[in-house]
């Protein structure tokens, strides 16, 4: 994004546009959307403005708004933060380490998966290939 999520956080000589701009960042990806919507009802050039607008700063296909964002890091700086009691934050350790190994055990089982179902179609189209060269083979023979 090119200006701040928080319009509190903008200098005093941020004109209105940034301002606005900071306002719809901090509202999120809806008031984006109900902006152009209204600007396409009232005068559809400007709804379109918005729209290449939103488009070429990448806010129409941003997987997560700005608010939603903070709050994922948050959570994230929270979760890793320790809570002074020793027996939790061994027990919170212990579950995030087996979970992260679970995941990956996970993933490598998903990778091994992929690996043989792309084998198994490999060999069917060879199988049939070598099908339909025998197929040609016997018609050439018998042809012949």
């Amino acid at each position: 994004m090119t200006t701040a999520a928080n319009p509190n956080s903008l200098p005093a000589t941020a004109g209105w546009l940034s301002r606005a701009e900071a306002w719809l960042d901090n509202k999120g990806k809806g008031a984006w959307i109900a902006l152009m919507v209204l600007g396409f009802i009232f005068f559809w050039p400007v709804g379109l403005a918005i729209l290449a607008y939103m488009i070429w700063s990448k806010r129409m296909f941003s997987k997560s708004c700005g608010r939603r964002r903070e709050h994922h890091m948050r959570y994230a700086a929270g979760a890793m933060r320790r809570t002074g009691n020793a027996a939790f934050d061994a027990y919170k350790e212990e579950t995030l380490r087996r979970l992260q190994d679970e995941q990956e055990a996970f993933e490598s089982f998903l990778e091994r998966l992929r690996e043989a179902k792309d084998k198994a179609e490999f060999d069917q189209f060879m199988d049939e290939r070598a099908r339909k060269a025998r197929e040609m083979a016997d018609e050439t023979q018998q042809s012949a």
